[in-house]
């Protein structure tokens, strides 16, 4: 008899938290013998050793033949106390391979202490099966091609276990736990690597076109895909899934069939070819063009046409960080690293088996390395402590399972990572405290921006939210879709964290946590261009330049100077190192130890009519006040864009004429003073105003609450 293996890995909701203190015990079910048990008390991963059983020899599984199951089925019983007892019928078990059979366990109800079992039955592999496929039906190309978004890889996916119209279960599952069960339950995981993977491209390709052409949503039924195999592909409700197709599916399933010009993933259809043919690929065949040498682009070819090419999809829905696209191993350094180490971090809080990574700092180092190796210990992946494509995104779907799990058990926000991105898109129809974090960041942010409307704070993104989105999107050029992804959310931040730091009267300006380099502009760059000039001032070997927000040729010069003089690396790039010394040496000058009396008047030089800045959105904003409070200065408000055109010059030029200014095209101190003078009492009429109606707070502003 040959020899397959079984482990066991035993946790709660969806692998969220491992589960100790479980006992699991394994029998064959031909004859109820038992072959393993075993209480798992000291790993801190809740799975069991690879247990080695009996099996079929492998030839019995790379040919077709209905004589012998190619594979030996076990039973799998576990136990642990809070939860329901579970109890697996049919694992299947093929030679030389490692089947996974993933338990995920029940809590019992509070003051329950037996609610019976919980029994799943693995029903055979559908090549055993012989089943029908004579249902399956697609789109045409024509008409999906003009109404389909871009494909992204959804977070999850719901199955009905069933036929489309029959009285059935929907199940819900991660994307890529979804094709590692249809893999596992279509094919038999003894064939060659190349048909597996041929196999796999079509089955993501084959969900991906269902789920893009809401081919079942659009007839108005609540799941994307059936398990049926007269219509769609198998899939077994808490199967076992076999170790190289976890691995395969952890590497590729971003990647998808698709017809050259099309948008839309193809409609790959498939069949066994034996019993059953149809137009589209042969699973059986697959394994003889194998065998024959073909590469599995060239399988999909030989049975999808020349007019085929693979895709990456870009986003992964609902998952933290997009992979940053090139390995991350010992010696790398930067943002994703430090995204990494983050995640590990988190998710060691429910794997205490994963070593905690101290500091935090972007830096791969060893500690980092032995804490990936753990974590690819535990998932199931190739132990070699390099972040791969895999990697990154199995850490990442382990990081938001524990995240959602917190949620359940109201995990409190800690402080370091209150302004965090919560790791998933926001938009009309999300609901949730992430909702209510940043409708509070754009009710802050409202009080300076005026423009932005004030919303309700009630968790819920509604059409408010989606407009109020769109106008903070607009007033900092950000696309302006009304959905808050990363860059939206890290210009939420970055604003929000201004504003309470111009609150506190903070003067110290953090590293923007990006390098400023030739061809940027923006407030950052005017600000580091403001230091230097004062800096050059003292120092003549450094060059004087312009302030004028442009990071051009002049000012990378003007950097190379300081680094040079100062002993840093002469790059002319503004990175956190030269930053920190620039805003030091600032501090240190007359310059920057008067800056609180001076205030931030200093970094406005003259503003022109026909300029385009950030600081005009200031000038705007100010505008913009002056508007709501005094109304015997007849002007509208201005939309904030940072361009000084026709509108904002007309409402200038009236604020002069009413402060006895001379009237031009150009904002000089003495405006720039007014202005500010203006908006500042506007503030502490805010304030008071704050005081007086405490027990209205959170509401819109009235006009009962203005000063003149």
């Amino acid at each position: 008899m040959n020899k397959g293996y079984i482990q066991v890995r035993v946790s709660m909701a969806r692998e969220a938290r491992p589960i100790k203190n479980c006992t699991v015990v394994i029998s064959r079910t031909i004859n109820g013998s038992i072959v393993f048990e075993k209480t798992l008390y000291s790993d801190e991963s809740g799975k069991t050793e690879r247990i080695e059983v009996d099996a079929p020899p492998k030839e019995l599984s790379q040919t077709p033949q209905t004589k012998i199951l190619p594979y030996d089925i076990y039973d799998i019983s576990v136990k642990a106390e809070g939860y329901v007892e579970t109890l697996i019928q049919g694992v299947q078990v093929f030679s030389e391979i490692t089947a996974i059979q993933k338990v995920d366990m029940q809590p019992l109800e509070e003051g329950k202490t037996y609610q019976g079992k919980n029994v799943i039955i693995i029903t055979p592999n559908q090549l055993v099966l012989n089943a029908t496929r004579d249902k399956q039906r697609g789109p045409t190309e024509d008409f999906v091609s003009k109404v389909i978004k871009d494909p992204y890889i959804p977070k999850y996916i719901t199955v009905h276990l069933g036929a489309p119209t029959s009285y059935a279960e929907n199940v819900t599952v991660t994307f890529p736990e979804y094709i590692k069960n249809v893999a596992s339950s279509e094919i038999f995981p003894t064939w060659p690597e190349e048909s597996i993977r041929a196999n796999v491209y079509a089955q993501i390709s084959f969900a991906l076109n269902r789920i893009y052409t809401e081919w079942y949503r659009g007839k108005g039924y609540d799941f994307e895909i059936t398990n049926s195999t007269a219509y769609d592909q198998y899939f077994i409700k808490g199967r076992n899934i076999f170790d190289n197709i976890n691995r395969l599916v952890d590497e590729i399933f971003q990647q998808y069939i698709a017809r050259i010009q099309y948008k839309e993933p193809l409609f790959a259809q498939f069949c066994n070819g034996t019993t059953v043919t149809c137009k589209g690929m042969s699973q059986w065949g697959t394994v003889d063009l194998a065998n024959k040498g073909y590469i599995p682009f060239d399988i999909l070819k030989y049975y999808y046409g020349d007019n085929i090419e693979l895709r990456t999809a870009d986003i992964v829905d609902g998952i933290p960080e997009s992979y940053p696209g090139y390995l991350l191993r010992l010696g790398s350094s930067g943002e994703s690293v430090e995204i990494l180490q983050r995640q590990l971090n988190r998710i060691s809080q429910n794997y205490p088996a994963i070593p905690k990574i101290y500091p935090v700092d972007g830096d791969f180092g060893k500690n980092t390395e032995e804490a990936v190796k753990t974590f690819q210990r535990i998932f199931g992946l190739t132990q070699d402590g390099i972040v791969g494509r895999s990697t990154w995104y199995r850490i990442s779907f382990i990081y938001v399972a524990v995240k959602n799990l917190a949620e359940l058990e109201s995990e409190g926000e800690k402080e370091e990572d209150y302004c965090g991105y919560p790791g998933y898109l926001l938009r009309v129809g999300s609901a949730g405290e992430e909702v209510k974090r940043l409708q509070r960041f754009l009710n802050e942010i409202a009080d300076f921006y005026t423009d932005i409307p004030k919303i309700d704070v009630d968790g819920i993104f509604g059409k408010d939210t989606e407009n109020a989105v769109i106008t903070f999107q607009e007033m900092f050029e950000l696309s302006p879709d009304g959905i808050v992804g990363k860059d939206t959310w890290k210009k939420l931040c970055e604003v929000y964290k201004n504003i309470n730091e111009e609150k506190r009267g903070d003067t110290q300006y953090k590293y923007p946590g990006y390098p400023l380099k030739e061809g940027q502009v923006g407030e950052e760059v005017r600000r580091i261009q403001y230091y230097l000039s004062n800096i050059a001032d003292l120092y003549s070997s450094i060059r004087k330049i312009k302030v004028d927000g442009s990071f051009g040729s002049d000012t990378k010069n003007a950097v190379i100077d300081f680094q040079k003089y100062f002993g840093l690396s002469s790059d002319g790039i503004v990175g956190p190192t030269t930053w920190g010394k620039i805003q030091e040496v600032f501090n240190n000058t007359s310059y920057g130890r008067n800056e609180n009396e001076r205030g931030e008047k200093n970094l406005y030089e003259d503003i022109k009519f026909g300029e385009h800045s950030a600081y005009i959105r200031v000038l705007q904003t100010y505008i913009n006040t002056i508007a709501w409070e005094i109304k015997d200065i007849k002007i509208t408000k201005v939309k904030i864009d940072g361009k000084f055109g026709e509108e904002t010059l007309k409402a200038i030029n009236t604020i002069q004429k009413y402060f006895n200014i001379k009237v031009s095209k150009i904002v000089d101190k003495e405006m720039w003073t007014k202005l500010s003078d203006m908006y500042n009492i506007h503030c502490e009429c805010e304030e008071k105003n704050k005081e007086k109606h405490k027990k209205n707070k959170g509401k819109k502003r009235s006009k009962s609450n203005k000063c003149r």
